[in-house]
């Protein structure tokens, strides 16, 4: 009884872990880390990978709902580094679920590896950890206001002015306010998980710069640390 609960807990959990790479065989290989000995696997269907499997040191997590570009050039990156700071490496996925111009829409996966007993063997096994939704943080946090001349951004108690003018952008070709959206990236940087969110006021670009959000993780999840803009050069 004991062995059966285990094995519920774990197919709930991790969303069907297998211990063979049998059930990838029909699957194309899209990315790999040698750093970690993971590989990543995903059917092609319509110009998109999905019904991804993540093979983990012969442990095989599958997750059918992931999508990515099959753009090799925005193939899936795979990290493998201390970003929560508790001394062990987290195992990062960054999937490109959009690219065009003026167009980059990212997502981030973030899964601590844990330790776990099945069927009598000890195995590592990756638990994804949720990352707070960078849109909503921006929707929260940010406060925007967008005129014939200039941008305003407001976060917290730190006020930003941009001088609009040099883009050339007609008044009728303004959003009625900055729009956040079109760009959403991700990047690991000195142990550190990063989104960056790009400001837009018209449809034919007119990007200002990016609002960038550090994490950290606090309550079982990857939460905001800090939030600053940065200009475009």
């Amino acid at each position: 009884m004991k062995k059966k609960l285990i094995l519920i807990f774990v197919i709930s959990l991790f969303a069907v872990l297998m211990k063979t790479k049998a059930m990838t065989d029909e699957y194309d290989e899209i990315a790999k880390s040698d750093k970690v000995n993971v590989s990543i696997f995903a059917k092609k269907m319509n110009k998109v990978y999905s019904d991804f499997k993540i093979d983990l040191q012969g442990n095989v997590l599958s997750k059918p709902y992931w999508i990515s570009t099959t753009n090799p050039s925005w193939s899936p990156q795979i990290i493998y580094e201390d970003i929560n700071k508790d001394g062990k490496n987290e195992l990062i996925i960054i999937l490109t679920k959009g690219y065009g111009t003026g167009i980059l829409e990212r997502e981030v996966h973030v899964f601590h590896i844990q330790n776990q007993l099945l069927n009598k063997k000890l195995v590592e096994v990756p638990v994804e950890v949720l990352v707070d939704d960078p849109i909503a943080i921006v929707l929260k946090n940010v406060k925007t206001e967008l005129l014939l001349n200039k941008a305003n951004i407001s976060i917290g108690d730190k006020k930003y002015t941009i001088d609009i003018k040099p883009l050339g952008i007609k008044p009728e070709h303004l959003f009625t306010d900055i729009y956040f959206g079109n760009i959403i990236n991700f990047e690991i940087k000195d142990n550190q998980l990063i989104a960056k969110i790009g400001g837009q006021i018209s449809p034919s670009g007119g990007y200002i710069g990016d609002i960038q959000i550090m994490y950290m993780f606090r309550d079982k999840m990857y939460q905001v640390k800090s939030i600053e803009f940065k200009r475009y050069k």
